[in-house]
């Protein structure tokens, strides 16, 4: 059966988080943290999956997603993301945690291990390790291209978002993502999500260097790569897959037939991060 997500919301010093939780409060915390423009909702398919386990899940709005606090230009960041995740977990009364991040959430989880190596049991990071094949960022930036928007109502927006054609295969996971983010405003809906804090975090991202947060990866790490590229070109390139592999000593990887987007709701996604988390 599958378990419901529980919206729950969370005070921190940097602004209010809203998440949602699947399965128990007590099991073991497993914190789950979407895309550069997702929210929380891209893991209502991973979330039960893994929560059917015993686990407490929790998938997180970043600030500036979702339902969470926008806060002001210069607050967001892999690193300033990175430390709400540990806020996050703190305020859930966990000491110790298992992450799981998806696309720039797996950038975040680079960012954590730099930041609280001991405070992560172990990591997954969803088709994110490296700097992107350049062909693969065209249908990111499009699908960002849609915030601001404004369109006559839900089923307008949730069309003109399936008709990029990036999202494949499409469901009901991606229809409720979306739907989810909507909010009335002059003239039909917008996504609530904020422009100005995700194009700060594609700022950021340009000044990094994810390799060189590699050697932080102390903890027991998978790597899930779409095996399928996103239009032209990889996420994941093979070369940064296989130096992966050599240089981070107790990394896994898988590769999954599916897309950028595909491997959220991929059977075979679900079936890995089982394996990996004890």
């Amino acid at each position: 059966m599958t378990t419901p997500a529980r919206a729950i919301e969370l005070d921190l010093s940097s602004g209010r988080i809203r998440a949602h939780r699947f399965g128990p409060d007590d099991g073991k915390l497993t914190l789950c943290v979407h895309g550069l423009s997702a929210n929380s909702r891209s893991y209502d398919y991973l979330g039960p999956e893994l929560a059917a386990h015993g686990r407490s899940v929790v998938a997180i709005d970043l600030r500036g997603r979702g339902w969470s606090a926008i806060t002001r230009l210069g607050t967001y960041g892999w690193s300033n993301h990175a430390r709400d995740v540990l806020a996050v977990a703190t305020a859930l009364g966990a000491e110790r945690f298992e992450y799981v991040g998806h696309s720039m959430g797996a950038f975040i989880g680079l960012e954590l291990a730099r930041q609280a190596p001991s405070r992560v049991e172990r990591s997954v990071l969803i088709d994110a390790i490296g700097i992107p094949e350049p062909a693969s960022l065209i249908p990111i930036v499009a699908a960002v291209q849609r915030l601001g928007s404004v369109h006559p109502d839900a089923d307008a927006y949730v069309r003109a978002v399936r008709n990029l054609g990036i999202i494949t295969p499409w469901g009901p996971v991606w229809e409720d993502h979306y739907r989810y983010d909507l909010v009335p405003t002059t003239g039909g809906v917008r996504p609530r999500t904020d422009r100005g804090a995700v194009y700060e975090d594609m700022s950021y991202a340009a000044t990094q260097v994810p390799r060189a947060f590699w050697p932080d990866l102390t903890m027991p790490t998978l790597l899930v790569r779409a095996g399928i590229p996103l239009g032209a070109g990889y996420i994941v390139s093979a070369g940064d897959r296989e130096d992966y592999l050599r240089r981070v000593p107790r990394s896994q990887a898988v590769d999954i037939d599916a897309n950028h987007y595909g491997v959220m709701t991929h059977p075979a996604t679900a079936a890995a991060i089982r394996s990996f988390l004890p």
